[in-house]
């Protein structure tokens, strides 16, 4: 006899925006320093915040619940381009840095993140749109072409059948940096060394007067050599230098090397301006100060004069625009189901944790809540503890949880779990 069991799973998301203050909100993402390095953008739970270089209090910029992300400046620092998702995919909005009511640029059903600003009117972006007779392949999700759009919208125009990311011009010239994609590597891999990894690329466009950059009419030359990952090059106010971030050391650091020796060489002489262990650098950005700002460890950072990196203390004050509770159906994606031998309980894992549901009230309890995965769950005879492995430290072995209080049999309704 086969019996059908539904089962309802009621998880409980909780949820860190409160209405009160976040004095050290984590995995502060895209960030972007204002050319007057006075101002710091970044996105933050799905939303463009604001804050003084110094720190301090966060201003929101954008309050939409769709995920906005991925700001950058105009070199005048009047204005914020982002991507969001509020029409579906992923579209290029601006906005006035103060704020205000951001004006959508691209409708295309496809996703685009904005790149860099060419000029005060332009915004170059990512997107697979159409092929072109000089690409070697048909854009595609992993190998996006780069378009350009005014900041009023209208028709965009194709600046690159490359796939450039991370651009940064240098001033007064008709040139800018890049870095390559050459493969599907997923970009957040570390200690990535294979013929695919990133470098860094000078291009000079001959004809500055083109919309439409074809290989043929620029110069291109690749300026980093190291068999790891060279990636996010942005252009020094003095326009003879730049910084990237590199992982040489065995972990992404910002490192500085001159323009012309690497165009002239193949390469340049790099000097090593963040020495961080562990966990890497990512969105580095440049003022014309010559303020670096950049995250580490879900933190903001900012280095000046070359010297020590500072943490920028932030504090979010917003409302909770989430749910508490989140109530899901779920129908499919469990797997190692195991049924206890009265047939009351039934653990499953999902999403590489434990859970158990009762067969005839649907009440469901998460057993584990672990970055690491769970496998081969099983019950005791008794139904009070459950047994499985799980990949902790780099090793996987055998845990149990088991019910503390005598008076609770089931592990839907325990209000005590021992591991």
């Amino acid at each position: 006899m086969r019996k059908t069991i539904s089962m309802l799973a009621a998880f409980a998301c909780s949820i860190s925006m409160f209405a009160q203050s976040n004095d050290s909100p984590l995995w502060i993402r895209s960030c972007a320093i204002s050319p007057d390095g006075k101002t710091i953008a970044f996105s933050y739970k799905g939303d463009i915040y604001t804050v003084n270089v110094n720190g301090g209090r966060a201003y929101q910029l954008t309050t939409h619940p769709a995920y906005d992300a991925y700001p950058v400046w105009s070199p005048d620092g009047q204005k914020i381009a982002f991507a969001s998702d509020r029409k579906g995919s992923m579209d290029i909005y601006i906005t006035d840095a103060q704020g205000g009511s951001p004006l959508r640029l691209t409708t295309n059903s496809s996703s685009e993140m904005p790149v860099a600003f060419k000029g005060n009117d332009n915004i170059l972006y990512l997107s697979n749109v159409m092929p072109d007779s000089e690409s070697i392949q048909f854009p595609s999700g992993q190998f996006q072409q780069v378009y350009q759009v005014g900041i009023k919208g209208g028709r965009p125009v194709m600046f690159s059948s490359l796939p450039l990311e991370s651009i940064s011009f240098l001033k007064g010239q008709n040139a800018f940096l890049y870095h390559d994609k050459k493969g599907y590597e997923d970009q957040w891999r570390k200690h990535h060394t294979s013929s695919i990894t990133r470098d860094i690329w000078y291009c000079s466009i001959k004809d500055a007067s083109q919309k439409v950059m074809p290989v043929k009419n620029a110069e291109f030359v690749k300026i980093t050599d190291f068999a790891g990952e060279d990636r996010n090059p942005v252009v020094a106010p003095d326009g003879k230098s730049f910084y990237y971030l590199s992982e040489s050391d065995g972990t992404f650091n910002i490192y500085k090397s001159d323009i012309n020796q690497a165009v002239k060489n193949g390469k340049a002489t790099k000097k090593q301006i963040t020495k961080f262990q562990g966990n890497p650098v990512r969105f580095l950005s440049v003022a014309e100060n010559g303020t670096l700002c950049f995250s580490y460890n879900g933190e903001l950072y900012t280095v000046e004069n070359e010297g020590d990196p500072k943490k920028v203390e932030i504090k979010i004050i917003s409302d909770n625009l989430e749910q508490d509770v989140i109530k899901r159906v779920i129908t499919s994606g469990a797997s190692d189901i195991a049924v206890s031998k009265d047939g009351k309980q039934i653990a499953f894992l999902y999403h590489g944790d434990v859970y158990v549901t009762s067969s005839e009230y649907k009440t469901t309890k998460q057993i584990t809540n672990t970055p690491e995965q769970e496998r081969n769950i099983d019950f005791s005879p008794d139904g009070r503890s459950l047994v499985y492995s799980s990949e902790r430290n780099g090793l996987w072995q055998v845990y149990r949880s088991s019910i503390v209080n005598n008076d609770e049999k089931q592990f839907p309704y325990a209000t005590e779990l021992k591991e």
